[in-house]
Parts: structure tokens; C-alpha cells; sequence
């Protein structure tokens, strides 16, 4: 399963390489992440619950950044897996393009799953993927602006 996103953000590359970095933004912005601990330079681990469909479970999983290029690109990996209800791997090559001051953040992920979770049908599957992608990307969103705006308040 493929998945293509783009997502505008009013903040430089660097400043939204720096919070693809930053384990209590992802944390925040991950749908329903439980916890999130960083076990390396560019690595963390993750436990996530999430209802698909029928299925409701707790994932626990890894992540891991790959083919750096700051503040440009890198490639996510991660792989998980929920008990009886199945397993989810997958990669995403992110893409960060300065535009007016902002940034264009695009996204190519191809995914893999297993267990009960393959036996939902490519439709659900697709469209729950995509749900979580962009609730993933409006919460990394917010929490740069509301990060961005916090200095501009305390004066």
C-alpha cells in the first residue's frame, strides 16, 4: 500500500527538521501514542493504540531515520506489531522544500500489514492509513505553530 501526502507549514526547514527530532512533538502528534522513548541517535521505540475498524489494539513498534540529508530529507522505517491482531512495517522518504518563508513537507510511504489487520480489505486499510497520516501532519502542524508562537506571547 502506497501512501502520498503534501503538507504546508509557516516554518523554515530547519526549524521542522529540528521537530521530526524532537520526541515530545512526535509524541503529540502520533494518533494514539502511548509512549515514545528515543533508544538512539536516530531511533525510538513507540507503543500505540489504535482501533481499525473492528480491530482495536496496542502496538508496540520501532522507528528508525535513515539517508539524513538536514534539513532536506531522510527516510523513516518502522515496524510494529499488535499481538493477534497483526503487524505493520513500512518506510517513508520525507521531503522538506523552503516556499515563502514556510516549508512544503512531502511524504511517499509504502506499507506492509499482516494478520487480522490484512483481512480488513485494501479499502479500509487505505483509507485509515490516510486518516492517520493527516492527523499525524495537522497535530506536527499545531504543535510548530503554537512552538513558534510561544516566544512571540512572552514578550
Amino acid at each position: 500500500m502506497e501512501l502520498i501526502g503534501t503538507h504546508e507549514l509557516g516554518l523554515p526547514p530547519e526549524v521542522v527538521w529540528a521537530a521530526l527530532f524532537n520526541p515530545a512533538v512526535l509524541k503529540g502528534a502520533i494518533p494514539g501514542c502511548e509512549e515514545l522513548v528515543q533508544t538512539g541517535e536516530n531511533s525510538f521505540a513507540a507503543t500505540v493504540k489504535l482501533k481499525i475498524g473492528p480491530v482495536s489494539a496496542r502496538f508496540k513498534g520501532d522507528v528508525e531515520l535513515s539517508d539524513m540529508v538536514p534539513p532536506q530529507s531522510c527516510v523513516l522505517s518502522g515496524k510494529g506489531s499488535g499481538g493477534i491482531a497483526g503487524f505493520a512495517k513500512g518506510a517513508a522518504k520525507v521531503e522538506l522544500v523552503p516556499k515563502d518563508g514556510g516549508t512544503v513537507l512531502t511524504y511517499t510511504a509504502d506499507a506492509a500489514l499482516g494478520g487480522k489487520l490484512a483481512s480488513l480489505g485494501s479499502r479500509m486499510i487505505q483509507s485509515t492509513a490516510n486518516k492517520l497520516a493527516n492527523e499525524f501532519f495537522t497535530s506536527f502542524s499545531q504543535a510548530l505553530n503554537e512552538g513558534a508562537a510561544a516566544p512571540d506571547q512572552a514578550t
